[in-house]
């Protein structure tokens, strides 16, 4: 059974940065994709980013493009995904994502993310 633990959340001001840590484990198949979502109170959840198994390629929601990077670490089976110049607006909870086999949904718990003007 997959397992997905997020880390790295935290309260920062506006324009500052934090790296969100997704830890997953107990993958059998080798196509899977990685992704990020956010939820505010209020809103619906949404797509922010993801990586993909077979070839690397990545999405970007266009709100994020520019100051959000998502990448991996193979060897410490982990994704992560660098925010930049960060704005009110991104304050949520970040969910990690892995979607196996283009079929099967996981999900860690969340890691909060509060950006202060």
């Amino acid at each position: 059974e997959v397992q997905l633990v997020e880390s790295g959340g935290g309260l920062v001001q506006a324009g500052g940065s934090l790296r969100l840590s997704c830890a997953a484990s107990g993958f059998t198949s080798d196509d899977y994709a990685i992704g990020w979502f956010r939820q505010a109170p209020g809103k619906e959840r949404e797509g922010v980013s993801c990586i993909s198994s077979r070839d690397g390629s990545t999405y970007y929601a266009d709100s994020v493009k520019g100051r959000f990077t998502i990448s991996s670490d193979n060897a410490k089976n982990t994704v992560y995904l660098q925010m930049n110049s960060l704005k009110p607006e991104d304050t949520a909870v970040y969910y990690c994502n892995a979607r196996v086999n283009l079929a099967t949904d996981y999900w860690g718990q969340g890691t909060q993310v509060t950006v202060s003007s």
